[in-house]
């Protein structure tokens, strides 16, 4: 199914006129790494489109996005406080426009609120009952992939259908480059090839269905045979890592994008389904993504480098996560 609000058929989007004055929009980011990662096609398009991105998101937003050319500010606390950081946004970045465009990627009934209270024409999907806060609302198709929907409603925004790109690409900043690059020296993995794992998986999966119950044999059985390897875990997973991988070198504490940095430097990454694994796709890494009962493959990271193990009825084997390892 396809919709274009703008024009009656669909056409090829093309850039922006050389010297054409760009258009302001805000960007509400989704609230998780994953989704964020996955719209990165999206948000591409629309710069190309003529468009002037100012991105909202969660406070690890700006960090995961230093390397890009686009501002990013972490979203206030509460619908008023960030209603009213929005209306700041749009006397910053869209001074002298009327009601400009905010690009809602979330399908909340909240982010629309806040879009409309700070003074910005929602444009999002009709979903939570916020249809009459949004300037445009169009219905959200079913898609074989998740990252389509964020394509699809940028379609309709501009009018123009366009082939969705197979693969996500994200750079870290040169700065967080330097800074994984610093740590890698001071621990002795600056030349050495060193696999990153990822055992943990995201908030939503309170009930640990996501984790693959590999990690330890495998982390043994890189020690065994002299692999390096290293976790980068977050707030609070600091024991599970000890307990789990007692033989890996822990980071804690680093930001995404430097941990997209150790990511991109890495020989090949072993990640659950979570947000690490989408960004390992995006910046290039070597990524063996491991996917159990309760995985959907609509969600599956995106890139060139990409190997998806997902079994009908379980979980890969560590044989077949060890078959995957470049040599």
């Amino acid at each position: 199914m396809q919709i274009f609000a703008r024009g009656d058929s669909p056409q090829t989007s093309t850039p922006a006129a050389v010297g054409e004055p760009r258009r302001p929009l805000a960007v509400r980011l989704c609230n998780w790494v994953g989704e964020v990662v996955l719209a990165l096609p999206t948000l591409a398009r629309l710069e190309a489109a003529g468009y002037d991105l100012a991105l909202v998101g969660k406070r690890w937003a700006p960090a995961l996005l230093a390397g890009t050319r686009w501002p990013v500010s972490a979203r206030a606390e509460g619908i008023r406080a960030a209603g009213r950081q929005l209306a700041g946004l749009r006397r910053g970045h869209a001074a002298g426009s009327a009601r400009p465009d905010a690009f809602l990627l979330t399908k909340s009934f909240s982010s629309a609120l806040e879009a409309w209270l700070g003074g910005w024409r929602g444009v999002g999907y009709a979903r939570d009952a916020r249809s009459f806060l949004l300037g445009e609302a169009f219905p959200l198709p079913r898609f074989e992939h998740a990252s389509h929907a964020y394509w699809h409603l940028a379609s309709c925004f501009l009018g123009a259908e366009a082939p969705y790109p197979t693969t996500t690409t994200l750079a870290p900043s040169t700065e967080q480059r330097e800074r994984a690059d610093a740590l890698l020296a001071a621990n002795g993995l600056i030349d050495r090839p060193f696999v990153l794992l990822c055992p943990f998986s995201g908030a939503d999966d309170r009930e640990g269905r996501k984790l693959w119950p590999g990690f330890a044999a495998l982390g043994n059985r890189l020690a065994a045979e002299g692999v390096a390897s290293l976790v980068c875990p977050g707030p609070g997973e600091e024991p599970r890592a000890a307990r789990l991988l007692p033989a890996a070198l822990r980071l804690a504490g680093v930001d995404l994008g430097v941990y997209a940095a150790l990511l991109a430097r890495s020989r090949a990454v072993v990640a659950n389904d979570t947000g690490p694994g989408h960004l390992a796709a995006a910046v290039g890494a070597h990524l063996i993504a491991v996917y159990g009962p309760h995985s959907v493959r609509a969600w599956a990271p995106l890139g060139r480098r990409v190997a998806l193990l997902m079994e009908p009825r379980g979980w890969p084997t560590l044989e077949q996560v060890l078959a995957r390892l470049p040599t």
